[in-house]
């Protein structure tokens, strides 16, 4: 279990899904969906699996971000974002940072050929099918739509 403490004192990178997408999301100290919070062995798999993953995609820079993002949007901000979404993965970061019951994330980076749920192993399918996203993908996210 990834107890309040840690999730609102760590950057934890979690995922889920949305239809036949994935997501990559960097917490910034924000609370995490149960269905994530419930096993810190299984996300790290989750990581681990992804992080591993080859460079299937080109991707695309959300246009929008430098209304969203207070802070410098430079090479070393995007590296983690890029790399997933490199990956297959969309890619969001926390909105308001360190703000823990803030549920809204931005999207940072799409890939043009999104990984799809269907090409993961069962094992893989299986964990981040448990968070499910009802929401568009493609927009800001609020991790209270996350069952």
């Amino acid at each position: 279990m990834i107890t309040e403490l840690e999730q609102e004192t760590l950057d934890i990178d979690w995922f889920f899904i949305s239809g036949e997408s994935i997501a990559f999301v960097a917490s910034g100290g924000g609370k995490l969906p149960a269905s994530v919070a419930k096993s810190l062995e299984r996300n790290q798999m989750l990581a681990s699996f992804f992080r591993g993953l080859p460079v299937r995609s080109e991707i695309i820079i959300n246009p929008d971000l430098n209304s969203v993002v207070t802070t410098a949007i430079d090479e070393r901000y995007l590296a983690d974002f890029m790399h997933m979404a490199e990956r297959g993965l969309y890619s969001f970061d926390k909105t308001v940072l360190n703000n823990f019951s803030e549920p809204h994330y931005h999207l940072v980076a799409r890939p043009v050929t999104p990984l799809k749920l269907d090409q993961l192993p069962a094992e893989i399918r299986e964990i981040i099918s448990e968070s499910q996203y009802s929401g568009d993908i493609e927009s800001t996210i609020d991790t209270n739509l996350i069952l």
